[in-house]
């Protein structure tokens, strides 16, 4: 399967492009599975403006807007399954910021149990994110499936004191898989992600992910289509599975 799950369109600050242009990319590029994510302060507080603001008369509006973004993609969805049957399927998702910092973190009574799955990003930065270095309790929060996006998560492991065998079980008992970011790009100065670098020369990392049973996915990142390199993200997927390790919402 070559599935890209890492992707923003305009509903992120970031991201530049709409949405229908960019699984009309990942279908002439030959992805299979590709989910939408961008970030939730871009989706909940709609613009910059709102977003930087400490004004505490401006109020989120998640509620609302979760709901109105998961409809836009699920309408997109509808349409490019029809339209490309049998050739891409895709995934409602959402990226969760939780740097506590100008209003990033998701607000605790905001919902986003209904979207196909979540990536949790900053679990690293433990003193200063909402997660407090506890994955499993925020997933349980999120109440979707929940993968951990551009994170080195041996260094991470091993940071907190735990055996990386029996935390990444742990993983795969909850439904949380592991991100290869392989994203090569502008809006990331050309930087690549040394930890998916590792994890790829590293047999022993290898042979834990496997005896753990946590899968794996690979996404891209995407900022810019005019970057987009999906001979990458399909190189990669190939590797993985090649290694006898199971793809993210791989049957």
């Amino acid at each position: 399967m070559i599935q890209d799950l890492h992707s923003h369109t305009y509903y992120s600050f970031c991201g530049a492009d709409k949405p229908e242009d960019i699984v009309e990319a990942a279908v002439a590029g030959g992805i299979e599975l590709l989910g939408i994510t961008d970030h939730h302060y871009g989706i909940g507080d709609q613009r910059t403006d709102v977003y930087l603001s400490q004004t505490p008369e401006i109020k989120n509006d998640y509620e609302r807007t979760l709901v109105r973004y998961y409809d836009h993609i699920n309408l997109i969805k509808e349409k490019y399954e029809t339209k490309y049957k049998g050739k891409i399927k895709i995934l409602r998702g959402i990226e969760i910021g939780t740097i506590k910092q100008n209003r990033v973190p998701l607000p605790d009574g905001a919902d986003i149990s209904f979207f196909d799955y979540c990536l949790i990003e900053h679990i690293d930065h433990r003193e200063n994110s909402s997660t407090g270095g506890d994955l499993f309790t925020f997933a349980k929060r999120c109440g979707c499936p929940a993968g951990i996006a551009h994170t080195d998560m041996f260094s991470f492991i091993e940071a907190i004191g735990e055996d990386p065998l029996a935390y990444f079980s742990k993983m795969a008992e909850e439904n949380i898989f592991w991100e290869m970011n392989v994203n090569l790009d502008t809006i990331h100065a050309g930087r690549v992600h040394g930890y998916m670098l590792r994890f790829f020369e590293d047999e022993k990392q290898q042979e834990i992910i496997r005896k753990s049973g946590v899968r794996l996915s690979v996404g891209f990142d995407g900022h810019r289509l005019y970057d987009y390199k999906p001979d990458r993200v399909a190189d990669y997927c190939k590797k993985i599975t090649e290694m006898g390790i199971k793809l993210a919402f791989e049957e």
